[in-house]
């Protein structure tokens, strides 16, 4: 169900940022992607359901080894409806998964910035990277075994 999935940045005051300009930690950016599906296919509280079992959203500014508020785990809603299930879901999550506070931000998306082309596809491209054996593919070995029921073929299959 998901048709693409796009790197950027997005939940600062800076237009235009950059990579380099959101490592600074003064432009109030976050890493994030834009996710794009078929609602026919996957529901939002299914790509929810991912987003809570693959990332730590329990700590502040912070994933992993990665550290600065442009880390930090926030879900950016388009509408109504996706906000009321977000709330939802986090809810849940505290509840059935966590026994932390989970320190997620789920606020309107303003404006999303696509990342620079080196984003793009990153890991794909940068497969045998020390950060993608340590970080990337133990998430990914995560992923394939909770869902393995929603995969279908992708550059994780791979």
């Amino acid at each position: 169900g998901v048709t693409s999935v796009i790197p950027g940045y997005a939940g600062g005051h800076l237009e235009n940022p950059t990579y380099r300009e959101i490592c600074s930690k003064t432009t109030g950016h976050a890493e994030v992607i834009q996710v794009e599906y078929d609602p026919a296919v996957i529901s939002y509280a299914e790509l929810l359901e991912v987003f809570w079992t693959t990332h730590d959203p329990t700590t502040l500014n912070r994933q992993g080894n990665d550290v600065g508020p442009q880390y930090r785990s926030i879900i950016l809603f388009h509408n109504d409806d996706q906000h009321r299930i977000a709330l939802m879901s986090k809810q849940e999550v505290a509840v059935q998964i966590y026994n932390e506070p989970i320190t997620t931000e789920i606020v309107p998306l303003e404006t999303f910035y696509r990342a620079e082309d080196y984003h793009h596809d990153y890991y794909l491209r940068n497969s045998y990277q020390p950060y993608c054996s340590v970080v990337i593919n133990p998430k990914l070995a995560k992923f394939r075994k909770r869902f393995a029921d929603k995969i279908k073929t992708s550059i994780i299959d791979e």
